[in-house]
């Protein structure tokens, strides 16, 4: 297992014997885990840490599709690997098409269940790493100017400086100056790199 010490396996599942019977298997493998019996505890007590979920689609009150739901209007990363019992499948496969990385049935095999465990772990990185991207790209924006701001939207949308100039009101060499700065307050070394960042930015309201 390769994981860092800040991942964790979150299981969410209602059946007592079930969930610690897979926190067993799972420390001793030496994966840090987390375990709770119901989706309203997990949302409680979650404080955005990295890792992954195991989660039972079957619960009583929030089922699983009901959790994941809330977890993408919350923005929480976790990648989801669905456990399903007998008759579940359908569930199961309604949230692999919502995003769960994977679903496994009960009774599952040891050895599927650490290698999904180990794939929804490498997903959670992935995604981290995103996030962490876009944090540092939103930052770098929010250090821009209302008139560099300006620019970059219209630099973004293909507008060369002499039409950004005329919309602006402002001259091309004063545009070039404004532009110059965008480029290295972004930290982008061309312009395809720009385009891409504006993608992950959030204008302010």
């Amino acid at each position: 297992m390769n994981t860092s010490a800040q991942e964790s396996v979150f299981i969410v599942d209602d059946d007592d014997d079930f969930r610690e019977s897979v926190k067993w298997l799972l420390e001793s493998s030496d994966y840090p885990v987390e375990a709770f019996a119901s989706a309203r505890e997990f949302l409680e007590e979650y404080d955005g840490r990295q890792g992954c979920m195991l989660l039972d689609v079957r619960m009583p009150e929030i089922n699983g599709l009901a959790l994941q739901q809330i977890m993408k209007d919350r923005e929480i990363l976790l990648p989801i690997i669905v456990i399903s019992g007998h008759g579940d499948v359908p569930m199961a496969v309604n949230a692999m098409k919502n995003g769960a990385v994977d679903f496994i049935e009960k009774p599952f095999d040891e050895q599927q269940m650490l290698k999904l465990i180990n794939k929804g772990l490498q997903e959670a990185e992935k995604r981290f790493q995103q996030l962490r991207q876009q944090r540092q790209v939103q930052a770098r924006y929010d250090s821009l100017s209302q008139r560099e701001r300006e620019v970059m939207q219209l630099v973004v949308n293909g507008k060369a400086n002499r039409e950004i100039a005329d919309i602006l009101g402002i001259s091309p060499k004063t545009v070039e100056v404004h532009r110059s700065r965008v480029m290295s307050k972004m930290r982008a070394d061309n312009l395809a790199q720009l385009v891409r960042m504006s993608a992950d930015i959030k204008a302010p309201e």
